[in-house]
């Protein structure tokens, strides 16, 4: 079943949601280009590229696939999904190594802003049959001196118990298992779900034909996405997986940390599993 209704989330609309998020996210965004930042950062990528190309002797069929590929990835709109599995992991660990709270990890191509607004004590927005295990995930949100974080934002999403998300496959209400939290005056929350499954990125595009002919696989374990945010504080943009979840040593965007896994147990109140798991911010 979980294939089946993958195979309908296609490469070409997803990607195409996933480019228009990016560049919305951009449009509202402003940064200074440094010219010498520029030339260092393309001159040393054109570098290790010629260096491949002479390591391995590329050949001008090979190269001409290159080309015909890259081109493909722009029509297929899925740039946004090809940068995120295969690079945001090494730009996240650069922007995070001098982070003291929480581990962070990749945003992935599948934020949308704006969630619904959400008290400390939530239910996640699904459908009346959402299928999958209830989850109770809950904790505190701290500073790193150990203060709590009174009116903290945990802006919360995920796939459902088919791998999908709302608004990048079809059949999902706009705001299905997305929510955005605010803490209470303890930092703490709690936010009932049902606990994702693991999910296959979209195959049949340029990504799939990459994957395929690399030999790959195109799978990611099942994980929880946070933005979470106070004021004075840095964001942290992180995910939860899941352990003893498929794929976690073999994640296609590399994006699984020992610190981010999470071993929930039976739920109190004997409806499905839930956990305990605090967040720390680093201050601004």
């Amino acid at each position: 079943m979980t294939d089946l209704i993958t195979e309908q989330a296609t490469a070409a609309a997803s990607g195409s949601a996933a480019t228009e998020q990016f560049r919305g996210k951009q449009r509202a965004a402003t940064a200074d280009v440094d010219a010498k930042r520029v030339d260092t950062l393309v001159s040393e990528l054109l570098a290790a590229a010629h260096d491949i190309i002479r390591r391995h002797k590329v050949n001008y069929a090979e190269y001409d696939a290159l080309k015909s590929w890259l081109i493909q990835v722009g029509e297929d709109g899925e740039w946004p999904l090809f940068l995120d599995v295969w690079l945001e992991h090494a730009v996240e660990e650069v922007a995070g190594e001098t982070r003291e709270g929480t581990k962070g990890t990749i945003e992935g191509p599948y934020y949308v802003a704006g969630a619904p607004k959400l008290p400390a004590e939530a239910s996640l927005p699904m459908r009346a049959d959402e299928g999958g295990t209830p989850l109770l995930f809950q904790g505190q949100v701290r500073s790193v001196d150990g203060t709590p974080l009174a009116g903290a934002t945990v802006d919360m999403w995920q796939a459902d118990d088919d791998g999908l998300y709302s608004q990048f496959a079809p059949g999902l209400s706009e705001w299905n298992l997305r929510g955005t939290v605010t803490a209470d005056e303890h930092g703490n929350f709690k936010i009932h779900t049902v606990q994702p499954a693991p999910y296959q990125i979209p195959t049949d595009g340029s990504c799939g034909r990459l994957i395929k002919a690399a030999g790959w696989h195109a799978w990611r374990p099942a994980h929880l996405h946070l933005k979470v945010s106070a004021p004075g504080h840095d964001l942290m943009t992180t995910q939860l997986y899941f352990k003893g979840g498929r794929h976690l040593a073999a994640d296609v965007a590399s994006a699984v940390k020992p610190e981010l896994i999470l071993d929930p147990g039976p739920a109190a109140d004997g409806n499905g599993r839930e956990v305990t798991y605090d967040i720390v911010l680093d201050r601004a």
